[in-house]
């Protein structure tokens, strides 16, 4: 009797550790990118500096398409984990190819990783509930 208990007990410990996992990697990569996405944001005030007018809003604008970008990919990546994961991947290859291959490391490190590593977490929810429907 009070073998059954014990493992009972374990049976849940277990249970809740795989439930806070699960929470954990599905909300992770969905903080992670609202918060690159404000990252990413800061980037487009650059523009205060050389623009006045029109030109300010339209180069404001410009500047901020990534950042809405990744912020509707990230909507979408809400209910679909794979289309996040793709949509983050792309997004750091296309910032490599458009900084090109001749920019200081910093760069790199500063998009296009962190863009990297929230598309893996992306990644690993979507491969985790598809392992759950097996």
């Amino acid at each position: 009797m009070q073998d059954e208990n014990i493992e009972d007990e374990n049976d849940e410990s277990e249970n809740v550790q795989k439930i806070s996992m699960n929470t954990f990697l599905f909300w992770l990569p969905r903080i992670l990118s609202l918060l690159f996405i404000g990252f990413v944001s800061i980037f487009a005030f650059d523009v205060f500096g050389e623009y006045e007018g029109w030109e300010l809003a339209a180069a404001l604008f410009i500047h901020f398409l990534p950042s809405l970008g990744l912020l509707a990919a990230t909507v979408i990546a809400w209910r679909d984990d794979l289309f996040g994961a793709f949509a983050f991947f792309a997004f750091a290859a296309w910032y490599v190819w458009w900084a090109g291959l001749d920019r200081p490391l910093s760069w790199y490190l500063l998009i296009a990783v962190p863009a990297t590593i929230v598309g893996i977490l992306y990644l690993l929810n979507w491969l985790l509930k598809q392992r759950k429907t097996k």
